[in-house]
């Protein structure tokens, strides 16, 4: 028999975080489901849905990751995983949608209420702001799951709202 945990870490990034943490939970029985890692700022998340085998406590799993040199300063989560382990259809990305230019206040909420009016579910976001010679430049990527029946009118509204905004707008299927 066997249970699922959601583990949740924010630490200083280092090299070698994901493979040491990787390899704890391997060492312990866990089995990684839907997992997230990114660097924010000179920070790391990592983020992971895990089946964990009858006999180990959650504690234990927490001590044993709290013991690893790489995550000495990091705040960690371990608690039971109450929901479905697997994702419903609605998070099958659909597409990919980059929008880039001058980052601007509100740039992503506008964003997301053109998704959001189209009943488009956003599966993953990743947003970032890259130094560049005369300002940075912002960079955002919705994989978003776009019912059918509305993908072209979301998707121009999207690219609509970004040209708005002074923004480029990139669009792949999935």
């Amino acid at each position: 028999m066997t249970s699922h945990v959601w583990i949740s870490i924010a630490c200083p990034d280092r090299t070698g975080l994901i493979a040491e943490v990787a390899g704890c939970l391997f060492d312990h029985g866990a089995n990684l489901g839907d997992t997230t890692f990114a660097v924010l700022g000179a920070g790391a998340e990592f983020t992971s849905v895990c089946e964990i085998p009858d006999g180990i406590a959650l504690d234990q799993l927490h001590a044993a990751l709290a013991a690893l040199d790489v995550l000495r300063s990091a705040d960690i989560t371990v608690r039971p995983f109450t929901l479905q382990p697997v994702h419903e259809p609605s998070a099958r990305i659909s597409h990919v949608v980059v929008v880039s230019g001058a980052d601007r206040p509100g740039l992503v909420a506008r964003l997301c209420e053109a998704f959001a009016g189209f009943g488009a579910n956003i599966v993953r976001l990743d947003c970032e702001r890259m130094p560049e010679g005369r300002g940075d430049t912002y960079v955002a990527r919705f994989a978003v799951n776009i019912p059918p029946a509305s993908a072209a009118n979301c998707l121009a509204t999207v690219s609509n709202t970004a040209e708005g905004l002074q923004l480029t707008c990139k669009v792949e299927p999935a």
